[in-house]
């Protein structure tokens, strides 16, 4: 396995635990998965957006960092792979879309303060559903809280999430996640294996699922 640190992305919706947890069980990997539910905010965060955005994103920035950087000072003898199913910058993107500028640039600058102490991934596999196959997974899973979430908010964080990867032309296995279902189908899971057997330099690689 070239790749040690792989993390999986996409918007709301997308698959990405899903597919962390099958990839971790085929690795035998370590696995890190965010803890949205402990967040107090999250909730509120949906009802009254301006209110609670600011602590909501604080809350998921120290979350984040606690458990990436416990990462950092942790060595599993028996397992050499880590997977995690968000990118720290996600901190930064979700603050972009959800905070005023006045707020967002105070963020911004405790986010640059502590993410150069973090390892970024070696390979970043991201999930690009429509809006309304990330609509049908929300209603599926049945949330409550997320369950109103507009189409708009939902098309302004995949067009952040997708600026940023191209912008910074980083590494990553770019998946058309149209008719994605990991579990199943067999082939689906198959292409996301055979990407990560190649050693990319850069940029992004686009697949599709059959």
């Amino acid at each position: 396995m070239k790749h040690h640190f792989i993390t999986v992305e996409g918007n709301i919706g997308a698959g990405k635990t899903t597919l962390t947890h099958l990839l971790a069980k085929h690795f035998n990997a370590r696995i890190i998965l965010e803890e949205f539910a402990d967040n107090p905010f999250l909730a509120k965060f949906y009802t009254n957006p301006q209110q609670y955005a600011f602590p909501l994103e604080l809350f998921f920035m120290a979350e984040r960092y606690k458990q990436l950087k416990d990462m950092v000072h942790t060595k599993d003898l028996f397992q050499s792979i880590t997977i995690s199913d968000y990118l720290f910058t996600k901190c930064l993107l979700f603050a972009k879309v959800n905070l005023p500028d006045e707020e967002f640039r105070l963020y911004q600058k405790l986010f640059d303060i502590i993410n150069h102490q973090l390892i970024f991934p070696d390979i970043l596999i991201y999930l690009h559903s429509p809006i309304h196959k990330l609509q049908s997974n929300i209603k599926k899973r049945n949330r409550s809280y997320e369950q109103n979430i507009p189409d708009e908010y939902l098309f302004n964080l995949q067009e952040t999430y997708t600026g940023y990867i191209k912008q910074h032309n980083i590494k990553t296995i770019f998946i058309d996640a149209s008719n994605a279902d990991f579990l199943g189908n067999e082939e689906h899971f198959k292409v996301v294996l055979n990407a990560l057997e190649n050693d990319y330099e850069g940029g992004q690689h686009y697949f599709t699922l059959p």
